[in-house]
């Protein structure tokens, strides 16, 4: 038995008026949890409930719930596809199990019916989510894709939509379970689904007469709850790009300070005075010293106001324990209290510093170059409450620790310098490229988010146009956020080594097929280029990790189409080449790269029109992405162009799957 009509489309075509709206899969969770808590918390005689949960897998975390709704009405229907035991049946509420290629799998469902209630959720998963959802299931435990599944569908409480959807869906019960209908008739001649009466139903005039004074805190307390929890994800995420920010501006000041001079008295200064504001410290002291010396000169100190100055004095070394520790052990040391410290408290001379300078927490982080102790960075905290040492802070300090250790052998071997500048320059590209990618990317759309919800919290008579305006703003920029989140995970961990690659046979026609499903979903355009494929006869299959495969080239497919113009053309063309590998070349009319930039192209956050003045949007990561992903699997990737505006070529090789070139089929997910 196979149907091939959605319920969705039967829905909408038969209420042209209806327009479907987009739903993320945490929101219809919300809706569905709302709605049959009303259920439950309402006095409903016997209510009509048709749920379908798409696979058995989802059904199981709702069953509990159903059986409770079962105690308030024997018309409760539950679909599912089966995939272990789900099956039909009659025990608690009717179980309709359908077959797995019926659309019902890709739709989401909740109908509840009444005498004086009705409301209804009818939704599809959109076809982008589902090829993406496909794609990535071998690696969903590392990354939270599930959240990013989406929906397009209707969620009303009018009464004519209700009831005609619980026709549509009561049309496909039976089909399945037709010994259900005597029930079904009851409910339906009981409720008037099908009669003209009921799809008469469908104005706010005549459906006065079936309005029910209806509990609906439970409804309210489910959404405020899940708002709360958005908002409250929405602060941490800000607080931690926040305080990201923080330690790169910090980062920023004395690396300026080691750019502009040469002079390791200059550099010290800015950074204790930077550290010591950074990190709150009542006392930032930054002092060369070497591991054989028994006493320091301090000549650089941050001070708040109050407190008895260092600068100047002598430090003593030899006879210091927490000193000796650091160069035996290499690493810093926190003391949280040192009134608690034996290696304080034992030492009479540490002890007359602690009692002459009123120190109570004490952080020691030496400055090394390669293993070899160059200087010491101190913070006192000079309170009557100790300080607890939180890791962002030390590692904080470790930074700029070690940035203090490359500006002190900067100093001491001059002949090197034009080296060491040329490996600042490039590591200030790539700080300066990601602070400029990062306050465009994600502080615009936080600012943007944060307005929307402001606007929806503080103006409650807001028209329903306005607010589903601000709502939809709000899920594009966070969808956006996601997005340039998800690339900077997802090269951190290639390049990193931390992905686990599942090599397997594949035709290369099924993943191109599927990168063009991917791109055509989210690529905003009001028309794309052409795009057309050439894959040679016969070609072998290729041996490599199909979702990352399926990445490569919906990356590529997604940088020609951003740079071509909507009537130009993109040709995807593969064939073995003389190396045994299959070639594949992705290549546009567009705009074209000067000959010698066809290597940097793939390097991070590189942008064709720099990283200030971009008018095609992007991170500058999915090249870098591609280039990682092709090596992992022992390929190569390069590009070609004749210059500006005569177009590109990308080009990558891929394995060939010895010993089964013969054989047709695919591995690639398709969940």
């Amino acid at each position: 038995m196979s149907i091939s009509t959605s319920v969705l489309s039967d829905l909408l075509q038969a209420l042209p008026h209806l327009r479907p709206q987009l739903y993320f899969k945490a929101s219809l969770t919300a809706l569905s949890h709302a709605m049959e808590d009303q259920v439950l918390a309402a006095t409903l005689e016997q209510p009509l409930v048709i749920a379908n949960f798409q696979r058995e897998r989802f059904y199981r975390q709702e069953a509990h719930r159903y059986q409770r709704l079962a105690q308030i009405s024997n018309q409760i229907y539950v679909l599912s596809a089966p995939e272990t035991d789900f099956a039909n049946s009659s025990e608690y509420y009717e179980k309709i199990a359908f077959e797995p290629d019926d659309p019902l799998s890709q739709e989401w469902h909740l109908v509840v019916i009444a005498q004086n209630y009705a409301t209804c959720l009818v939704c599809r998963e959109s076809v982008g989510s589902l090829a993406k959802h496909k794609q990535i299931r071998e690696v969903a435990s590392s990354l939270d894709m599930d959240a990013a599944r989406r929906f397009e569908g209707i969620w009303t409480a009018e009464r004519g939509v209700s009831l005609k959807a619980a026709e549509f869906l009561l049309q496909r019960i039976l089909t399945y379970r037709p010994e259900l209908t005597d029930k079904v008739e009851q409910a339906k001649q009981r409720l008037g689904i099908g009669t003209t009466e009921g799809q008469e139903l469908s104005t706010p005039e005549q459906n006065n007469e079936y309005a029910c004074d209806i509990d609906t805190n439970p409804f309210v307390q489910r959404l405020v709850t899940y708002l709360q929890a958005s908002q409250y994800k929405l602060h941490k995420a800000y607080r931690s790009i926040s305080a990201q920010a923080r330690k790169e501006r910090l980062v920023n000041s004395i690396s300026t300070a080691i750019r502009r001079s040469l002079d390791p008295q200059e550099v010290l200064k800015v950074a204790a005075q930077e550290l010591g504001q950074n990190m709150a410290a009542s006392r930032c002291l930054i002092y060369r010293a070497q591991a054989t010396d028994s006493k320091a000169t301090i000549e650089h100190e941050f001070l708040n106001n109050g407190l008895v100055s260092v600068l100047g004095k002598k430090w003593p070394l030899a006879n210091n324990p927490l000193f000796q520790s650091v160069v035996q052990d290499g690493e810093g040391i926190c003391v949280t209290d040192v009134i608690h410290e034996p290696r304080v408290t034992g030492s009479r001379e540490l002890w007359r510093l602690v009692e002459k300078f009123a120190i109570r927490s004490w952080l020691i982080e030496p400055v090394l170059f390669q293993g070899r102790l160059l200087g010491i960075v101190e913070l006192h905290y000079c309170t009557e409450v100790p300080h607890e040492w939180q890791t962002g802070e030390v590692d904080m300090v470790k930074a700029i620790a070690t940035h203090l250790g490359s500006a002190l052998i900067q100093a001491e071997a001059y002949a090197n310098l034009e080296d060491l500048n040329q490996q600042l320059e490039a590591l200030d590209r790539t700080r300066s490229n990601l602070i400029a990618i990062t306050g465009h990317e994600l502080r615009t759309p936080l600012s943007t988010i944060q307005v929307c919800l402001e606007s929806l919290s503080t103006e409650p008579d807001m028209p329903p146009e306005l607010r589903q305006v601000m709502l939809n703003t709000a899920l594009s920029d966070s969808e956006r956020m996601r997005k340039l989140v998800q690339d900077f995970l997802t090269l951190s961990n290639l390049e990193s080594g931390r992905v686990e690659w599942h090599p397997e046979s594949l035709t290369l026609k099924e993943c191109i097929d599927l990168s063009l499903s991917r791109v055509n979903t989210r690529v905003v355009q009001e028309q794309l280029p052409e795009i057309t494929t050439d894959v040679a006869k016969k070609l072998p299959l290729v041996k490599a990790d199909g979702d990352w495969l399926v990445e490569v080239l919906a990356k590529l497919i997604d940088n020609a189409c951003k740079f071509t113009p909507s009537g130009g053309q993109i040709k995807i063309s593969a064939h073995l080449n003389k190396q045994h590998m299959v070639e594949v070349t992705v290549a546009d009319t567009g705009r074209g790269i000067e000959p010698n930039r066809l290597e940097v192209v793939f390097d991070r956050f590189y942008q064709e029109e720099g990283a200030l003045r971009r008018t095609a949007g992007g991170t500058g990561l999915g090249l870098a992405i591609c280039r990682q992903i092709v090596i992992g699997w022992g390929g190569e990737i390069w590009a070609k162009s004749s210059g500006k505006d005569q177009g590109s070529e990308f080009h990558f090789t891929i394995p060939v799957f010895e010993g089964s070139q013969g054989q047709k089929r695919s591995k690639v997910n398709s969940n």
